[in-house]
C-alpha cells in the first residue's frame, strides 16, 4: 500500500466513528478487524433493533448495514434514520442483490451497495471515500451555519445599533439604510433609497455637509466626524444634532463584487448627540450659573471682571463693583420658610436685572448676597445712581405666597482703579463697604475708602484670636442665678460665656458672639459652654444642691447642625448630667421657620427629658400657634419689657399678658433683667415663677455663686446680692 495513502487514510479515520450492523457474528468480526486496520473507531450491532438503539444514543459518521436481518431489517433501520433525520452515511453490505433491494436502499439515501462476500480492498476504498465525503459535508454544513449565524448577527447589530447606518453610491445617494432611520428621524427607508444624503440635512447645514461629502467621495481615507443638524420626516418635529462619520469603500478591501456596478461607494454612521449636547450645555450652565436664580455665579462673575478690568485698563475707563446684601432676609427665611425665601431671592434677582444697563453683570454670590459689575462708568456718581435705583426697587413690597414682604438692602461699592486693580481686591473692598452700611443702620450704600479697611482688619484679627482662644481654652463660663419669685431662693443658674482677651481685656458677648456666629466658631463655643457647665453643676449636685437647674443658651447655628441632638445627648451621657435638670434656651426665629428637621430635633430633645425655653420672648415674630406646636416648657421675658415696670400702672401690661398666656399654656415664666425690688414685687403679684437680674447678682464664677447662696449668712440681703 502506498505510504502516502496510508497516512492520509489514517488522518481521515482518526475521528471517524463507524457502526457495523449484521446478524452474523462472523461477518461483524471480519468487518471490525478489517476497518480497525485503518484506525476507525468501531461499534457493532448484532441486528436491526440493536442498530436502532445505538443510533438513538450515539452519533456515527458511517453505518455498514446488512439488509436481510430477522425481525428488524436493514430497510427498517434506514426508514428509522430517515424518519428521525439521522444524517449518518450508509453503506449497504448485503447478500441481497435484487433490483428492488438495491433500489430501496439507494432511495433511502445509501451512499453505496457492496455485495457479500465483499472484496476487502473494495470495501476499504468505499468506506474511505464515504468517510471523506461525510467529513467534507459536515465541514461545509458547519461553515454554512457559521456564515448564517454571522449574517444574522451582522443584521441584528446593524438594525439594533443606536446609530443610523447607511451606504452611499457614487453619486452620494442612499444605497442602504438600517431601521434606525425610521425610529430616529421617522423616514421610511424606501423613501430615502436612491436619494441624496443632503435630503435629511437641515438647510442651515447643507453647505457644510456637501463640502464634507464631496471630500469623502474623492478620498481614500475617512475624515473626522462632523456635527450636522438633521431634519425629521415631519416638519413639526424637533430637529436633532447628529455626529456623522463617513468612510470610503475601497475596492481592494474585498467588496469589489458589490462595488463593481458602483452600488456602494461610502459607508457611514450618524449618531444622535442631541441629549449629549443638552447635557453638556446644562453642565456648562451649572458651572457658571446659580441654579436658583439663573444668574451668573461667582466664577463667571470673576471671569467677566477680569475681562472688564483689562478693557478698562486699555482704554483708561473706570468700572464699579457692588456687593449687595439683603437686610432682614434671614428673619424672613427663618419665619416663613425656605420655600418663600427661595422665591424672594428669585424675585430680587429679577428686580436687580431690571435696574442694570445692557452689558452690566449681576450675579448671586451666595446666600442672600449679590454682586454687580458696571464695566464702564463716567464717575462714582454713575455707580451711586444705580445703587439708589436698586435700593428704591428693593424697598417696594414683594408679593409672595399671598402676602407682601418688605426687605431692604445694604450695598458696598468699590471703584476701579482707586479701590483696587484685580477682582479679588475689588470684591473684598465692596464687601467691607457693605459691612460698614450694616453697622450704621442698614438699607443704604457706601463707597469704599481706605479708612474702612481698618475695621475689617480688626474683625479678621478678632476671628483669628477667637480660634486660638478655643484651642487654648480661654473662654470662661460664668453663671447668673435664677431665683424663685415666691421663696426668693436660688433654683437654677444660666450659663454665660465670657472672654478675657489677652490684649483687649474682658470682652462682652456682644463684641465677639456675632463674629463667632458668622464664622461658625459659635458651634465650638456652645459645645465648650455646655460641657463645662454640665461638669461644674454636676459637682454641686453631688455636694449639697441636688436639684439645681442649668440653663444654657444655644445659637441657631448650633441647632441647625445635622448631629445637633446626638451631640447634646452624648455630652449629657459623658458628663453623667441628668436631662431633667437641663434647660436649653432657643430664639423665637428658629421656631418660626417651616423646617421639619428643626421640629424633629426639638421633639427628640423633649423626649429625652430636656426642657426647652424661648429666650427674649416677645422681641421676635411671636405667634401663639408655634407655642402649641413645639414642646416648649418656659418663656423668658426679655429685659426690655421688665425695665418698663415702675409701678402698677399700664407700662406693665405686656408683661401681664405674657405671664397670663404662659399660665394658660401651662408654661413656666422667667423674667430677665430684674434690677430692683419694685420690679420683683410686681412680678410676684402677677404670678411670675422665676426671676433673674442684677438684683440677685451679675454673672460670676460658680464657686462665688455657691458661697453667696450657701446659707452661711443669715441676712437675705447679703446672701443673695453678689
Amino acid at each position: 500500500m502506498n505510504p502516502g495513502i496510508k497516512t492520509k487514510n489514517k488522518k481521515l479515520s482518526s475521528n471517524a466513528h463507524i457502526l457495523l450492523t449484521d446478524d452474523d457474528p462472523r461477518m461483524l468480526d471480519s468487518l471490525r478487524l478489517l476497518l480497525e486496520l485503518s484506525n476507525y473507531k468501531i461499534d457493532t450491532a448484532s441486528g436491526g433493533q440493536s442498530a436502532i438503539d445505538k443510533l438513538s444514543n450515539n452519533q456515527y459518521d458511517l453505518i455498514l448495514l446488512d439488509l436481510k436481518m430477522p425481525e428488524v431489517t436493514g430497510h427498517d433501520v434506514m426508514q428509522f434514520m430517515s424518519d428521525n433525520h439521522i444524517k449518518t452515511m450508509t453503506i449497504v453490505v448485503s447478500g441481497e442483490t435484487s433490483i428492488n433491494d438495491v433500489g430501496n436502499a439507494l432511495r433511502h439515501g445509501a451512499y453505496d451497495y457492496i455485495k457479500k462476500p465483499y472484496i476487502p480492498e473494495e470495501l476499504t476504498a468505499t468506506v474511505n471515500n464515504a468517510v471523506r465525503k461525510k467529513i467534507l459535508e459536515d465541514s461545509h454544513h458547519i461553515m454554512q451555519e457559521r456564515l448564517n449565524r454571522s449574517e444574522r448577527l451582522h443584521r441584528f447589530i446593524v438594525n439594533n445599533s443606536p446609530d443610523i447606518i447607511f451606504m452611499l453610491d457614487n453619486n452620494g445617494n442612499f444605497s442602504f439604510l438600517n431601521s434606525k432611520i425610521e425610529s430616529r428621524l421617522n423616514y421610511p427607508k424606501n423613501h430615502l433609497i436612491g436619494r441624496h444624503i443632503s435630503t435629511i440635512v437641515d438647510s442651515e447645514d447643507v453647505t457644510k455637509a456637501n463640502y464634507y461629502f464631496d471630500h469623502i467621495s474623492n478620498s481614500h481615507t475617512g475624515f473626522q466626524p462632523i456635527e450636522l443638524l438633521l431634519k425629521p420626516y415631519a416638519t413639526d418635529q424637533r430637529k436633532h444634532h447628529f455626529e456623522v462619520s463617513l468612510w470610503p469603500i475601497d475596492e481592494a478591501d474585498g467588496t469589489d463584487n458589490v462595488n463593481a456596478n458602483n452600488r456602494y461607494k461610502v459607508y457611514g454612521t450618524a449618531r444622535d448627540i442631541s441629549d449629549r449636547l443638552e447635557a453638556e450645555a446644562f453642565i456648562n450652565f451649572q458651572t457658571y450659573h446659580d441654579l436658583l436664580t439663573k444668574l451668573p455665579n461667582r466664577a463667571l462673575f470673576k471671569d467677566r471682571m477680569e475681562v472688564a478690568i483689562a478693557h478698562a485698563q486699555r482704554n483708561s475707563f473706570q468700572l464699579a463693583v457692588m456687593f449687595i446684601d439683603l437686610d432682614r432676609f434671614k428673619v424672613i427665611n427663618d419665619s416663613l420658610g425656605h420655600t418663600i425665601g427661595d422665591k424672594l431671592l428669585q424675585s430680587v434677582s429679577n428686580r436687580l436685572q431690571d435696574c442694570i444697563r445692557k452689558g452690566d453683570t449681576v450675579s448671586r454670590f451666595g446666600g442672600d448676597e449679590f454682586t454687580l459689575l458696571l464695566p464702564e462708568i463716567q464717575d462714582t456718581n454713575a455707580a451711586t445712581s444705580i445703587a439708589e435705583n436698586i435700593l428704591g426697587d428693593i424697598k417696594k413690597p414683594f408679593k409672595i405666597g399671598g402676602q407682601d414682604i418688605h426687605i431692604g438692602a445694604s450695598i458696598g461699592i468699590a471703584i476701579y482703579p482707586e479701590c483696587g486693580d484685580n477682582p479679588d481686591v475689588l470684591i473684598k473692598h465692596a464687601d467691607i463697604a457693605m459691612y460698614r452700611v450694616k453697622k450704621t443702620g442698614k438699607d443704604g450704600y457706601q463707597v469704599f475708602n481706605s479708612a474702612m479697611s481698618t475695621g475689617s482688619t480688626e474683625r479678621l484679627t478678632l476671628e483669628q484670636d477667637m480660634r486660638r482662644a478655643i484651642e487654648n481654652d480661654e473662654f470662661e463660663v460664668c453663671y447668673q442665678p435664677q431665683i424663685s419669685a415666691e421663696t426668693e431662693q436660688i433654683c437654677g443658674v444660666e450659663a454665660l460665656i465670657r472672654w478675657d482677651h489677652p490684649r483687649l481685656g474682658r470682652l462682652s458677648p456682644a463684641e465677639f458672639i456675632p463674629v463667632a456666629e458668622d464664622s461658625h466658631l459659635i458651634i465650638d463655643i456652645d459645645r465648650h459652654t455646655l460641657r463645662k457647665a454640665c461638669r461644674e453643676i454636676r459637682y454641686y449636685h453631688k455636694n449639697g444642691m441636688p436639684n439645681l437647674r442649668l440653663a444654657v443658651n444655644l445659637s441657631p447655628v448650633m441647632i441647625e447642625k445635622k448631629n445637633f441632638v446626638e451631640d447634646i445627648l452624648k455630652t449629657l451621657e459623658e458628663e453623667q448630667y441628668p436631662a431633667a435638670l437641663l434647660e436649653l434656651e432657643i430664639t423665637e426665629n428658629i421656631l418660626m421657620s417651616d423646617r421639619q428637621d428643626i421640629a424633629d430635633k426639638l421633639v427628640r430633645l423633649a423626649s429625652a427629658g430636656i426642657h426647652l425655653a424661648i429666650d427674649d420672648f416677645g422681641t421676635g415674630y411671636s405667634s401663639l400657634s408655634y407655642l402649641q406646636d413645639f414642646p416648649i416648657n418656659t418663656l423668658k421675658i426679655d429685659r426690655s419689657f421688665i425695665s418698663t415696670i415702675k409701678n402698677l400702672g399700664d407700662d406693665a401690661c405686656i408683661v401681664d399678658a405674657i405671664i397670663a398666656m404662659a399660665k394658660g399654656l401651662k408654661m413656666a415664666v422667667v423674667a430677665e433683667g430684674v434690677e430692683n425690688k419694685e420690679q420683683l414685687n410686681y412680678l410676684k403679684t402677677i404670678g411670675c415663677d422665676i426671676v433673674q437680674g442684677f438684683l440677685f447678682g451679675k454673672a460670676t464664677q460658680l464657686e462665688r455663686l455657691a458661697e453667696q447662696f450657701s446659707g452661711e449668712n443669715d441676712s437675705r440681703e447679703n446672701a443673695i446680692i453678689v
